[in-house]
């Protein structure tokens, strides 16, 4: 390589690196990425606090990044280098078989974990599952408990080979032995099926497929008769469907998901709590299927509180303590009870036990994923 031609690479880098900042100074800044499905960082405050503690920085390279001209661009190219170099994983997302994108699962520690080194504390297992018991405690109906394992565990066979995972099964069980709460086997509903389409490929929820499994796992922990597939007609409401995974891992080479439903909306209420006030909802939000966030299509997405009400009046109440994952469960459960009362933690700060005995309900469910059983912080709020 000659001087000149060094020189010429050296100027043009530098002048692509200067285009590339110019332009990122003179673009309009975005509040929201569609195609991660996040907000995206404001303007950093300026201020000695936030310069002593360095989160100043710290916020200046997010918001840098996140508003770097092409960054969709980049984001996509950093995800096939990814590939191209070997490697199997991005931002914690596997590169499955069978086109499918994988969440990894970290193993949870079973006692608490103290803070240390700016790391905050973290709830352990046994913790979380001592506000479960709190609540079964508190109750005068029957309280079950349900996890719902992850692609990570029903998908192992797709996962790159030797991709670390938590083992859930075998912690599920440990949960289920050591709660007080009756339990429901969804391990067992859902791996038999491992074959079909019950997860998404590029979302990390189950597909309504998946929850119909799940629903009838619940009937059967509750000793309710299960319902039949072949009962329904399937309709496929968009072929279109990106997911989570799909944002968060760059990978933009899959093809998109379809989403699907069987259980019609007829002689169905339902009451939706998204701004702290009630207001007519509906099992599918058709809306949702022209936006990126297309699973918010079952029910409208996350809310503080949903109630069903449907034409079954001699049938039981349910409240469901739920996570995203029983959006796409509700219309299942429809079929055997006369009202879903579907309650977020994440939103609703309202006693429980007040909550039941006020609306005359006949049981309990709480219903998580693995994943967000395991992390979220709001658990504590099942022994109010």
């Amino acid at each position: 390589m000659t001087k000149k031609f060094s020189i010429f690479l050296t100027v043009l880098f530098c002048a692509f690196i200067g285009g590339v900042c110019v332009i990122s100074l003179l673009l309009p800044d975005k509040d929201f990425s569609p195609l991660e499905n996040r907000y995206l960082q404001k303007p950093p405050k300026l201020s000695l606090e936030t310069l002593g503690s360095g989160k100043f920085m710290e916020d200046a390279e997010d918001y840098v990044s996140d508003h770097i001209a092409g960054r969709d661009f980049w984001v996509a190219a950093k995800a096939w280098s990814e590939r191209l170099s070997g490697k199997k994983e991005n931002n914690g997302v596997y590169f499955g078989a069978q086109d499918t994108l994988i969440n990894r699962v970290d193993t949870p520690a079973w006692e608490d974990t103290p803070a240390q080194q700016g790391v905050p504390a973290k709830q352990g297992l046994s913790t979380r599952l001592g506000y479960l018991d709190t609540l079964v405690g508190n109750m005068s109906v029957p309280v079950y408990f349900g996890l719902i394992p992850s692609a990570a565990e029903i998908w192992r066979d797709r996962l790159p080979a030797g991709a670390p995972t938590a083992d859930e099964k075998a912690i599920i069980d440990q949960l289920y032995f050591s709660t007080g709460a009756s339990t429901i086997d969804l391990y067992g509903a859902l791996a038999p099926h491992s074959g079909e389409d019950i997860y998404y490929r590029t979302d990390h929820h189950w597909t309504s497929l998946g929850a119909y499994y799940g629903a009838n796992a619940v009937l059967e922990a509750l000793g309710l008769e299960p319902l039949d597939l072949n009962s329904y007609q399937k309709t496929t409401v968009t072929d279109q469907f990106n997911g989570t995974l799909f944002s968060t891992s760059g990978v933009r080479w899959l093809p998109p998901d379809t989403i699907d439903a069987y259980v019609p909306n007829e002689g169905i209420k339902v009451t939706s709590w998204f701004k702290g006030s009630p207001e007519e909802g509906s099992l599918y939000v058709d809306s949702y299927l022209d936006v990126k966030d297309k699973y918010s299509y079952f029910l409208g997405g996350n809310q503080a509180l949903c109630v069903i009400e449907t034409e079954r009046a001699d049938a039981p109440k349910v409240l469901v303590v739920r996570d995203s994952y029983s959006d796409s469960l509700a219309p299942f459960l429809t079929e055997r009870f006369s009202e879903i009362h579907l309650f977020d933690l994440r939103y609703n700060l309202s006693s429980i036990k007040g909550y039941v005995e006020n609306n005359s309900i006949d049981l309990v469910i709480v219903l998580y994923s693995f994943a967000n059983f395991t992390t979220d912080t709001n658990l504590f709020l099942l022994g109010r």
